[in-house]
């Protein structure tokens, strides 16, 4: 045989006394992370407040130094000091502990609203696009006639039917701004239904289900985190709208939104602090989101990262 076509190859004991040493590959969520802190300082404050308000959320009854309803007509409209750090309402009741407490309403709600709206439109997506024919286009006729009202005022439609609570609340908001958002899903899933994988797993005899679960949602990962992201600001927003509208979490369970309406615009100019905590806490919130949101898009998008080719 000709010297030619000899291919050596370093053995891994020849390698290891040559100082090679095999290399292992960094998994795709820790290059994320890593290209989060080195690219994205914003986004990644964002992230850091947004996880910092989960947890002073989860933990409000131990951070609270009073109850949410703890009514005390002594202490009525009371300017900030050391015994209530945001001042007090017209009730009596503590500020902050109340913007505490209200984060875990407003924050439920956008988590869990986020989860059932990322459902969705992967369901009506993903499904919609997949199949195509007939079935999309009815799909999509029926996502028309829904994008022809206007958000709010359908989320004050079904609120209005519905009756005002937490559950409600999600139900609402999750389903129907994962309809709204079905498109982006669906034209990633239309994308990648024709790709070579897709096509020799179908040709292997893998079943429709099979392939949407296991070939094109590994594929849409990405897109859904996205859409996780940005959705948990606007239904943050969308809850706080229905309560200042009185359609949201019933009193006397505070949030954010609720905490603005009512005896907060009465009291606007006697008691200042009545709403400028909680619209802080909300502004906070929307913002840490959408940064965190937008540099996450900006690293899992391959069109817009910085440093593709």
């Amino acid at each position: 045989m000709s010297d030619a076509f000899v291919v050596s190859t370093p053995s891994r004991a020849g390698g290891a006394a040559a100082g090679w040493k095999p290399t292992r590959e960094r998994s795709r969520w820790l290059d994320v992370l890593v290209r989060l802190v080195k690219t994205k300082p914003l986004g990644l404050v964002g992230g850091i407040i947004l996880l910092g308000l989960i947890i002073v959320g989860g933990l409000a009854g131990v951070l609270a130094p009073y109850g949410y309803n703890d009514i005390s007509l002594a202490a009525r409209l009371s300017p900030p000091s050391p015994q209530h750090w945001f001042g007090t309402d017209n009730n009596g009741r503590d500020v902050l502990s109340r913007v505490l407490y209200g984060a875990q309403i407003s924050l439920t709600v956008g988590l869990l609203g986020a989860a059932l709206h990322v459902l969705m439109a992967f369901v009506v997506g993903a499904t919609s696009g997949f199949y195509g024919s007939t079935f999309d286009t009815l799909v999509q006729r029926v996502v028309d006639g829904i994008q022809a009202f206007p958000p709010l005022l359908l989320y004050l439609t079904i609120m209005s039917l519905m009756g005002g609570s937490l559950v409600a609340l999600v139900l609402v908001l999750g389903i129907s701004s994962g309809i709204y958002g079905s498109r982006t899903i669906r034209s990633a899933v239309i994308g990648l239904r024709d790709q070579t994988y897709v096509e020799a797993a179908r040709a292997l005899g893998s079943s429709n289900n099979r392939l949407l679960v296991r070939h094109i949602l590994p594929n849409i990962v990405p897109i859904l985190i996205i859409e996780f992201t940005l959705a948990v600001g606007r239904l943050i927003l969308a809850e706080a709208i229905l309560s200042f509208l009185g359609f949201g979490v019933p009193p006397p369970f505070p949030s954010w939104g609720a905490m603005l309406s009512n005896s907060g615009q009465r009291y606007m100019l006697q008691a200042p602090w009545m709403a400028l905590w909680p619209g802080l806490a909300l502004a906070l919130a929307v913002f840490s989101i959408n940064m965190f949101g937008d540099a996450l898009r900006d690293l899992l998008d391959p069109r817009l990262r910085s440093d593709a080719p």
